[in-house]
């Protein structure tokens, strides 16, 4: 008699998973029980794009990308990239940092005011880096174009293996 019962129980736990399997599957429609079609879920909604200010300050940089050349390893290789406000309201740089530890920027902590110039002054550590520089520069500020993005590249060359005078050789 025992084994009856866990025999029907057993079936009906396995009849109640299987139903709640296919109830997953097909949902049905609230209104008459009728199995709905089967549809993929549906993508949330793309935030709309930030509405850009058109009466705020506006870099027009001469250059967005700075090519080194080849530089050696050690000194550091340093650049400035010089922009204009062409916005109608000051600029307020917030912040600015490099890709990375070896690339460091300084930027104008005061307002650049329309029609002024402003410089981001970058600085990258060649010590220890020899090969490909290819870093960014990101600056957050209140202008329509923040974060904006500056570029650095280049190669750094090892520095020369000093040679070592050869000892004459000993008398005889």
């Amino acid at each position: 008699m025992k084994k009856v019962l866990i025999s029907l129980l057993c079936l009906a736990i396995s009849a109640t998973a299987v139903n709640a399997q296919d109830n997953k599957m097909a949902p049905q429609d609230p209104a008459n029980g009728a199995v709905a079609p089967h549809h993929p879920p549906v993508p949330p909604p793309q935030a709309a794009p930030a509405q850009v200010d058109p009466k705020a300050g506006k870099f027009k940089f001469e250059e967005e990308t700075h090519d080194f050349g080849e530089v050696p390893e050690g000194p550091l290789a340093e650049t400035d990239f010089e922009f204009k406000n062409t916005g109608k309201s000051p600029i307020i740089i917030t912040e600015a940092h490099g890709s990375c530890g070896c690339t460091v920027p300084t930027w104008p902590h005061d307002p650049i005011l329309p029609k002024h110039k402003g410089i981001i002054h970058v600085t990258y550590n060649t010590n220890g880096r020899v090969g490909m520089i290819n870093k960014d520069v990101y600056i957050t500020s209140n202008a329509q174009q923040s974060p904006m993005k500056l570029h650095i590249t280049g190669t750094v060359k090892p520095k020369p293996v000093e040679a070592k005078p050869t000892p004459p050789p000993p008398a005889k």
